[in-house]
């Protein structure tokens, strides 16, 4: 469970149900869930007003939006004080070609992971957060060929001491 709040089973399936359509209605997810429409309401209140439920966001299929290149980034920097790696981290998240931004140890400091058009899409990117910051020591990229899997849900049966479930394969979102 968690150290903020005590998680029962009526709570993991509602965030179960939340995980794989966080766009049921009150009265679908609580039939889903077998309990009344109050309860889930009162429930799903508590799991967002204590942060259990950070957000929900639709995913989208970025091929459909001529976002044909994905690529992860390894950055290391030359400087490694507390103030250049805020630096960059900063403006690593203000890019809006970024999705994920991390910092991350041993190894480089950052893997970055982005979406955008094509090469030359990239290389502006690069041009514009990488090449002029002379901090940026090293950069290796990998562009993705394929991908094999992205599942943004938690197996939430482990929590609840349960051997791993598998979602329905009409229940598994993304392209």
């Amino acid at each position: 469970m968690t150290s903020d709040i005590h998680l029962d089973a009526i709570d993991l399936r509602l965030l179960d149900l939340l995980q794989l359509d966080a766009s049921l209605s009150n009265l679908t997810l609580a039939e889903r869930a077998r309990i009344s429409p109050a309860t889930a309401m009162r429930r799903v209140r508590r799991l967002v007003d204590t942060g259990v439920i950070e957000r929900q966001v639709a995913l989208l299929n970025p091929a459909k939006l001529g976002r044909g290149l994905q690529a992860l980034l390894e950055v290391t920097l030359d400087r490694q004080g507390a103030e250049h790696l805020d630096a960059f981290e900063a403006r690593a998240v203000a890019d809006g070609a970024l999705q994920q931004v991390w910092r991350v140890s041993p190894g480089p400091d950052f893997v970055l992971v982005l979406w955008v058009a094509d090469m030359p899409a990239y290389q502006l990117l690069v041009q514009r957060l990488l090449t002029q910051d002379a901090n940026v020591r090293n950069v290796r990229a990998y562009f993705s060929v394929k991908r094999a899997k992205f599942e943004p849900r938690f197996d939430l049966q482990a929590l609840a001491g349960l051997p791993a479930s598998r979602p329905p394969p009409s229940a598994t979102p993304g392209p």
